[in-house]
């Protein structure tokens, strides 16, 4: 990771010197301001990508924050005569201080909600500023200290301060994406109820992310200002603005930072260049190449031509070795430092309930769960199983009754904060992160419990060994995993912050008899190792073997609570759930 880390660095040095090297040798004036717009176009896809390519949250706003970085700049020396190296600094703080306002209120959305919303934001500024009588804002010359205003008669000047702008900007996209910061938005992107059972805060990254994206779109507008000498509302917080981050993004490839550049380098000079030479006969010339560019992006490369290549190089490479096997000799015990008192009550629940609508899926659910136990919830499909789990660790606000973990109260809080506390987490549908290898799925589990990297990986290392999971199948994509490898690979992510209970959803689900019997002597293990287990299951013949307690739901309700070879036995159990035929077989099953 570090080599190529530095690889990516060096790969921008070279792309900024051999770029500053084409710059400074053209001597024509427009083609001088072509290549500073591809850099500008360059840094908004970036801005653009910082949150959408990252996140997955699609953005059709970002022209917000580009418009209020020009107008910002503008009004600033046009009114106050502040020069632009204050005034463009200034518009980045306005556009970071909009970044929040903005994702307060929109981030409760999602999907195409989430994506129309940002698409009134500068649709509402852009009449704003005309009703407020800034519909064409000209910067004045200065004679006397054009360089103290930004103001050069080399226009390749403006190339190198947009060259310095894009290289600081990749180079800061290069970071996140080699950080926690990247990896917590890659999960949250794939799978955000997975993450935030892992303890990742989504809104905390989410947010960070829009701030980050609209200080990049304010700087660029505040830069193009500066170029163009003039502002108007439909220039800056146009649609076009928008369209142009977000396709020049889709073009090149979403999620790294060279997609935003090739996209700039490749869409930028065509559009420019046909408008120049046909603009007069096809007014909007520049949004049919930018329209042409979606659909053949969507036909021929639909993540990007960064992926679309590098793939096909990946495919003609010859497989590189594994990397070298996880020493298992060196894990250490899990969590045995963390170990409460043996039979102490860890987990409780008085009197939860959640409904929805008329339909109550949790009734008035008393239980505790006790320090190193395996207690199973057993019941009939829609007994509200799931639905108890969900409560428990903050995917759904309980509607009366009190739960505790360990004398902290857990009502009221976010799945992330309940991870934090020492409460793992497995769903009866494995969520993955698809496109992670097996150890960074884990990595993205281990960072609640560390204090930085190293030790996340260290700790994901030691998870996926404890599984059993191999170093081949450790370094495999998670969108390839057999259900075995899918079910291990959730295990090792709960387990890698070392939690003090883990919520197991099915996790035997699908397995066959012997795979069954390798994940039971795994969790009969973790078990030993001193975490408290909660799971749900069908699979009677291994829970029966598995736990020391049960607890039946049916309808919502608690209707049996005790020891397997009781509850197994009992009527009313017997009715809602086993049916009559188990009476004849309960004995040797316990047995």
């Amino acid at each position: 990771m570090r080599t190529d880390t530095r690889r990516q660095y060096l790969a921008i040095a070279i792309f900024a010197v051999a770029y500053l090297c084409i710059g400074l040798l053209v001597q024509n004036s427009y083609y001088q301001l072509m290549m500073t717009l591809v850099l500008i176009w360059a840094v908004m896809g970036l801005s653009w990508n910082m949150l959408s390519g990252y996140s997955g949250m699609i953005s059709f706003g970002h022209a917000a924050f580009f418009g209020l970085g020009g107008y910002t700049m503008t009004i600033a020396f046009v009114n106050f005569g502040i020069t632009p190296w204050i005034g463009i600094p200034l518009g980045v703080v306005v556009g970071v201080i909009a970044g929040v306002v903005i994702g307060i209120p929109t981030f409760r959305l999602r999907g195409h909600y989430f994506a129309l919303s940002m698409l009134a934001y500068p649709l509402a500024m852009l009449y704003v500023f005309e009703w407020l009588g800034y519909q064409e804002v000209s910067l004045p010359m200065k004679r006397e200290a054009p360089a103290l205003y930004a103001q050069f008669s080399d226009q390749r000047a403006y190339m190198i301060l947009a060259l310095a702008l894009a290289v600081l900007c990749m180079v800061v996209s290069l970071h996140v994406e080699r950080s926690r910061f990247g990896r917590s938005l890659l999960a949250i992107k794939q799978n955000e109820p997975a993450a935030s059972a892992a303890g990742i805060n989504a809104l905390r990254w989410k947010m960070l992310a829009m701030m980050l994206s609209a200080a990049m779109a304010a700087a660029a507008g505040g830069l193009y200002a500066v170029i163009l000498l003039v502002v108007t509302p439909p220039t800056m917080f146009g649609v076009l603005a928008s369209a142009q981050a977000l396709i020049v993004t889709l073009f090149g490839g979403v999620g790294v930072f060279w997609g935003p550049v090739i996209g700039a380098a490749v869409l930028v000079p065509l559009a420019e260049t046909l408008h120049a030479e046909l603009g007069h006969i096809v007014p909007g010339i520049q949004g049919v190449v930018y329209g042409m560019a979606i659909i053949v992006i969507i036909l021929l490369a639909p993540e990007g031509i960064y992926w679309r290549v590098r793939d096909r190089l990946a495919a003609r490479r010859p497989a590189a070795p594994l990397p070298a096997a996880i020493p298992a000799a060196d894990v250490a015990p899990l969590a045995t430092d963390l170990r409460p008192q043996i039979g102490r009550p860890l987990l409780r629940l008085e009197g939860v309930s959640r409904a929805f609508g008329g339909l109550r899926a949790v009734d008035e659910v008393s239980l505790t769960v006790h320090d190193g136990q395996i207690h199973g919830i057993i019941g009939p499909n829609g007994a509200g199983k799931t639905t108890l789990f969900n409560v428990i660790n903050g995917f759904l606000p309980a509607d009366a009754g009190r739960m505790s973990f360990d004398g902290t109260e857990l009502a009221g809080l976010k799945p992330h904060r309940v991870c934090a506390l020492g409460v793992g987490r497995t769903f009866q549908v494995v969520r993955a992160f698809p496109r992670m290898t097996v150890l960074q799925n884990v990595v993205v589990g281990a960072f609640v419990g560390a204090g930085n990297d190293a030790d996340a990986e260290r700790l994901a290392a030691e998870a996926v060994a404890r599984v059993g999971l191999s170093p081949a199948e450790a370094n495999a994509v998670a969108s390839g995993l057999t259900t075995r490898q899918l079910r291990l690979m959730e295990l090792a992510r709960a387990l890698a912050p070392r939690p003090r209970i883990l919520l197991l959803d099915e996790t035997l689900a699908g397995l066959g008899h012997d795979e069954l019997e390798d994940v039971l002597r795994i969790v009969r293990q973790v078990n030993r190792e001193g975490v408290t287990i909660v799971i749900i299951e069908h699979t009677m013949h291994a829970m029966v073997k598995l736990a020391d307690h049960f607890s039946v739901l049916d309808h919502g309700r608690l209707i049996a609570s005790g020891p397997p070879a009781e509850v197994v036995k009992n009527p009313t159990v017997i009715e809602a759930y086993l049916g009559k035929k188990w009476m004849d077989r309960a004995q040797d099953t316990v047995a």
